[in-house]
């Protein structure tokens, strides 16, 4: 017994040592999504509340994205954390009746509605583009503060029932900890054969695809009406200013909104070959771990996005911090001046917001 366990010890630790750097990897992996997510997106949310200009339909839609995507890096992911360094400091697997699991019923639903407010919210931000560009005249009769504000909550209710649907409609399909994605999930007990009631969950893929499928069709459209206005601009050489500058503009929220679309395509994919797979009964352990974190990675992703190709967004962030260089002068009065400021935009936004009119 002894030289048996002595002469495979070798093998045993090296597997052992592979598996552990891994886990450390990954979770050093999820800290650095914790911080990119959180920071890239509280600076969305700071230039909504202090640049004026982001006040508009389009900038409280992006601010509902950049909540939402807000809310995956400080609730979700700190507790994949939390679960990961608990496994590998104390060797806590992950057991059912757990007290924990009790916390998936929150962080899972959480996740989910996160992941159905981003891409409805892609959808109103292309339709807001569309109209604006086909229907310039009537955007602003159309487009108002308050009925962005009803869609949004609209939004965030529908999320938050699609995401409570499989539970309430099959006893067996729970929220736990997986410890293969690292993530709170739908789990499905292993002890049954998939059910019928089961394909409850196609109709998350069958969702977002058919908004995304949408959202792709109205960019398409919306970027054919820009280069045909373009291309009537350059044949009849009107090259006024203020008319290249509305061009340049439009072109570039739109040119935005599209990369947004691509990019959660993209990162939603594999988690609908997985979410199919699941029905049919395939238990994909290494591919669901790489299928979650790269949706859940899409939350770092529409900072990145704004950045890059937005100019009135890092313009807004210019100004964010402009504006608090020549207020240090004391160290004292500057951080009253900060917290005064942050508080008085908090107001006036919830003002926009709830007040009458319709401007």
């Amino acid at each position: 017994m002894l030289g048996n366990s002595s002469g495979d010890s070798s093998p045993n630790c090296t597997l052992c040592s592979q598996d552990f750097a891994g886990d450390v990897c990954k979770v050093v992996l999820m800290v650095l999504l914790i911080v990119a997510i959180s920071l890239g997106n509280m600076v969305s949310l700071l230039v909504f509340l202090h640049v004026k200009q982001f006040r508009s339909p389009q900038g409280y839609l992006k601010a509902s994205l950049a909540l939402a995507d807000f809310i995956v890096g400080v609730i979700v992911v700190p507790y994949s954390v939390y679960r990961e360094v608990n496994r590998l400091a104390y060797g806590i697997e992950r057991e059912s009746g757990d007290p924990d699991e009790l916390t998936c019923y929150i962080i899972g639903p959480l996740f989910a509605i996160s992941t159905f407010v981003s891409i409805t919210t892609i959808f109103l931000l292309s339709v807001e583009r569309s109209i604006a560009v086909l229907k310039p005249l009537h955007k602003k009769a159309v487009i108002t503060k308050r009925r962005t504000i009803w869609l949004i909550l609209i939004t965030w209710a529908l999320s938050a029932c699609l995401a409570v649907i499989p539970m309430l409609t099959s006893p067996d399909i729970t929220f736990q900890y997986n410890s293969c994605s690292n993530l709170c999930n739908y789990e499905f007990p292993t002890d049954k054969p998939p059910q019928s009631h089961w394909n409850i969950m196609l109709l998350y893929p069958v969702f977002d695809f058919s908004l995304l499928g949408s959202t792709l069709v109205i960019n398409f459209v919306t970027f054919a009406a820009l280069h045909q206005y373009c291309k009537i601009r350059k044949q009849l050489r009107g090259e006024s200013q203020g008319g290249s500058q509305l061009s340049f503009s439009d072109v570039n929220a739109a040119k935005t909104i599209g990369v947004l679309t691509f990019a959660f395509a993209a990162s939603f994919s594999p988690i609908a070959v997985f979410v199919v797979g699941s029905v049919v009964g395939y238990k994909w352990c290494r591919f669901s771990f790489y299928a979650f974190w790269i949706l859940t990675s899409n939350s770092c992703w529409n900072v990145a996005i704004y950045s890059a190709w937005d100019p009135k967004f890092r313009q807004g962030v210019r100004e964010l911090f402009g504006k608090r260089a020549p207020k240090s002068g004391s160290q004292g009065p500057s951080h009253s001046m900060e917290v005064d400021s942050t508080s008085a935009a908090c107001v006036v936004v919830l003002k926009e917001m709830f007040r009458p009119d319709s401007t």
